[in-house]
């Protein structure tokens, strides 16, 4: 497995993170811990949660993506095998949410008990805290870096001009700045990445992790009628957006790069994300050990220019 490098952090990561939010949601213990095993057995070793996960699902309160990750980590003794990302800053009840110095103590503490470890990779601010400044932010994960809790940290959902106040405060102050993003991007999804945000990261070289890489599984093509999204409670809430004209053209073009390489349409959606110069690794997640097989086969799934440019064609924002 061929490491990159994640921005300026020295953290070496595999070209595919796996996505936690799965983890005691729509894979259950025994599940997730056969999927964090296989991956690490497939040559991977990054990844991702959160804090927050998966609060959404009725009687979850959140901690449960991370409780599962830290009860496997305690029995397989595999830590040091894994790059670990998490999140803070999504609402988690009782008034826990956001980025300000006391909330960020409290929640990493939270998140490492949970975890079962002693410190975290890479420490994402989950969302933007305008509430809080933002030299107040990295001051605090300056201490929990001089500590040994956090390794490193990393941005989620930020907008390009914030984001880039967040690198000037930081390198003003000395202080370690946001060395990855996680932004909304896919073959779908293209038009605030890749207009305001990849400039910046790669004119400053920040690292890429880019979430919904599938587009909540529809890039696989199994969502390709509102019939389809409903068989699954994923696909109902959250694909229908994609099933128009050129959600089904971005399939078919899929579909004819299946066709002209052997692979499937979401190894080929993520393989395209993987070339593409900005991009550390995309985040995807799977159910199934036949599922994260052909996640870890995309990685290796080289596409030669004429489908890539096809690709983007096909899904040229209109």
């Amino acid at each position: 497995m061929q490491l990159r490098t994640l921005g300026r952090s020295g953290l070496q990561v595999s070209p595919l993170a796996f996505g936690g939010n799965v983890f005691g949601w729509t894979a259950d213990e025994a599940m997730s811990f056969r999927l964090l095993d296989a991956w690490l057995d497939a040559g991977f070793n990054f990844v991702d949660t959160a804090d927050v996960y998966s609060r959404w699902v009725p009687g979850h309160t959140g901690g449960e993506s991370e409780t599962l990750i830290g009860k496997w980590l305690q029995q397989t003794g595999k830590r040091n095998r894994v790059v670990l990302a998490t999140k803070v800053g999504k609402p988690m009840g009782e008034g826990k949410q956001g980025l300000s110095p006391a909330y960020i103590r409290e929640a990493v503490d939270a998140s490492l008990r949970r975890l079962k470890c002693d410190h975290i990779d890479l420490y994402q601010s989950h969302d933007d805290d305008p509430d809080t400044p933002l030299a107040e932010t990295a001051a605090t994960f300056a201490e929990l870096i001089k500590a040994g809790k956090v390794r490193a940290i990393g941005a989620s959902n930020f907008t390009a001009a914030r984001l880039a106040e967040a690198l000037d405060v930081a390198e003003k102050a000395g202080l370690p700045r946001y060395e990855s993003l996680q932004p909304l991007y896919n073959l779908y999804d293209r038009a605030v990445f890749e207009k305001e945000l990849e400039p910046l990261c790669l004119a400053r070289g920040v690292g890429v992790i880019n979430f919904y890489a599938l587009a909540a599984g529809f890039l696989t093509g199994k969502y390709r009628t509102e019939a389809d999204a409903a068989k699954s409670a994923r696909g109902a809430s959250t694909t229908k957006k994609y099933l128009n004209p050129r959600g089904l053209r971005i399939l078919d073009a899929l579909d004819q790069a299946a066709k002209a390489t052997g692979a499937k349409p979401g190894q080929i959606a993520l393989a395209w994300q993987i070339a593409r110069p900005s991009v550390t690794a995309p985040i995807a997640s799977a159910t199934s050990i036949e599922q994260l097989g052909e996640l870890a086969a995309a990685v290796q799934l080289k596409l030669d220019a004429d489908v890539i440019a096809m690709l983007d064609q096909a899904s040229a924002e209109e």
